[in-house]
């Protein structure tokens, strides 16, 4: 009897373990399902309940990593690779993975570590070559971003891109001859290469070559439609040839395609004064002010803009503005004090001209203003600003371009558009969680549920280094507080501390609140546009 029930023993512990091996597999691939169709937040659900269940496992820490870093969660990811690395440090693709992850951060200096263990193991694949090399350039390592390159286009010599990383490399160095040479290699390789057009464009642009940049910047956007960088340069040779209207249906187009390009609407807003469509042109500099309301350049042409369609008083509310910036600047004293003599407001224009003299006569006999250190250095800061080029139309770029990395990882971001509000307040209600909309008043913190709503309530009254310190506390009593991290996450952000803002947001959208996703994507643009 003993034996037979040893057997029974012995023989339901290896199907449960078969079992449940099978459930693991199942999981893993409806993932990787999820995954190909781009449904990231689903898959890492399948992810999150096999790494639960085998921990030990390197592969879903893998496909992991790869959703995050498809939802623009790069700390995340990186976390998630660091950790499969650790269960198997011979898979090569992890480390091009952890590198990318790196770049998207720009820690170049650890990118550069991975793809070079990367080579250490996949000696023959050329990306991970390009992929080194363009860290060194991103580094500011020239010379031995070059030294890299030419052992790359020595083992790859058709290798187009790395032709024009080469001329990034020596325009960054200074010899544009040499950048010329390689852009031109490059071209004869691939004359499909988009971004080597571009930069033959903007060498033809700097030796004022208008008739060949235009060229060069039309072949640029046969191959790459959509660069609005090439269609803001491109108005601006156009109107060096005398194309008006080439050059407003080149910013048209912009804006089509980017309608939130700061650049497009400034230079839209003067080729539109300069042929008369005032009230559009005002439309124009509206948009730029109400990106930087404190754009001097385009408060004085919209005050240009006002003054010559009879808004006099609004043209010397942004004269004014400019004025008090810069109370020697004689061009916006001479337009407001013609504003007050239109008016009747004759005192008014007989004090400017008066400060146009008194400034005229100050220059003539060497007189200098006494400015305190800090009026001095406000003053200094100043000056880069050269206002009597206020009509002047300003380019896109120079003729630098960030590499293009070359990786396996490609798909959509899924981008929903949310808004940064915080996480309801929650209350206990039949042993369960519930979301209540007004706050719960919390007077001895007990559970995790009572910091959270405390913290809650003092992050949205903008209390945030309490917030956040009750929102860790509710987070030590239950680490999968999904919503304290989000709302922990979100007091980070508006403390500017981003890392750890993003590894709370990372956190929440791992634990199924993932709306994180969709807000960690947005703050990392928002950053990315302040880099611009």
């Amino acid at each position: 009897m003993l034996k037979r029930l040893l057997y029974v023993i012995f023989c339901i512990f290896p199907i449960s373990s078969v079992y449940g091996q099978y459930n693991v597999d199942k999981l893993i691939l409806s993932g990787r399902i999820a995954l190909h169709y781009e449904d990231y937040v689903l898959s890492i659900q399948y992810f999150n309940q096999a790494i639960a269940a085998k921990p030990y496992l390197w592969e879903p820490w893998q496909l992991r990593a790869i959703a995050k870093y498809y939802l623009d969660d790069w700390q995340g990811a990186e976390s998630d690779a660091t950790e499969a690395l650790r269960l198997n440090p011979y898979v090569t693709e992890l480390y091009d993975l952890r590198g990318i992850t790196r770049i998207k951060q720009d820690n170049f200096t650890d990118a550069i570590a991975d793809y070079t263990k990367a080579i250490s193991q996949e000696p023959a694949n050329q990306n991970y070559w390009y992929n080194r090399a363009a860290c060194y350039l991103e580094n500011k390592e020239y010379d031995t971003c070059l030294l890299q390159l030419d052992t790359l286009i020595q083992k790859w010599q058709k290798n187009s891109s790395a032709y024009l990383m080469k001329a990034e490399a020596h325009m960054n160095l200074g010899d544009t001859i040499e950048a010329e040479k390689w852009i031109d290699k490059g071209l004869e390789l691939d004359e499909h290469n988009a971004s080597a057009w571009r930069v033959k464009a903007m060498f033809a642009f700097t030796k004022s070559m208008w008739k060949e940049a235009d060229e060069y910047y039309t072949k640029a956007l046969h191959y790459k439609p959509k660069d609005v960088r090439c269609y803001v340069n491109r108005a601006h040779v156009r109107l060096r040839n005398n194309n008006l209207r080439g050059a407003m249906n080149d910013y048209d187009t912009a804006l089509e395609l980017d309608p939130n390009n700061f650049l497009a609407h400034y230079n839209r807003g003067l080729l539109r004064q300069q042929v008369g469509d005032d009230n559009r042109a005002i439309e124009d500099f509206n948009y730029v002010l109400s990106l930087e309301p404190g754009n001097i350049m385009a408060l004085f042409n919209r005050a240009i803009l006002e003054d010559r369609t009879g808004d006099l008083k609004s043209a010397i509310r942004d004269y004014s503005i400019v004025i008090k910036k810069f109370p020697n600047f004689w061009t916006g004293l001479k337009f407001r004090a013609e504003c007050y003599r239109r008016l009747g407001q004759t005192a008014n224009a007989e004090k400017d001209e008066y400060r146009i003299l008194k400034a005229q006569m100050d220059k003539h006999l060497g007189v200098q203003n006494r400015w305190s250190s800090a009026k001095l250095h406000q003053m200094r800061k100043l000056s880069d600003i050269d206002l009597e080029k206020y009509d002047q139309i300003v380019v896109e770029d120079d003729a630098s371009q960030e590499p293009e990395y070359k990786s396996e990882y490609r798909g959509k971001i899924q981008n929903r558009q949310i808004t940064e509000h915080y996480q309801p307040y929650i209350v206990m209600q039949r042993d369960s969680l519930v979301e209540k909309t007004e706050y719960v008043e919390v007077k001895v913190p007990k559970s995790a549920q009572d910091y959270y709503n405390l913290g809650t309530h003092q992050a949205r009254d903008s209390v945030y280094t309490e917030a956040i310190e009750n929102l860790t506390k509710a987070i030590e009593i239950d680490p999968y507080f999904s919503h304290a991290y989000y709302n922990r996450g979100l007091a980070y952000l508006h403390t500017n501390e981003i890392e750890k803002s993003q590894a709370d947001l990372s956190k929440a959208g791992e634990l199924g609140l993932y709306s994180a996703y969709s807000l960690m994507k947005q703050s990392n643009k928002k950053k990315n546009d302040k880099k611009k």
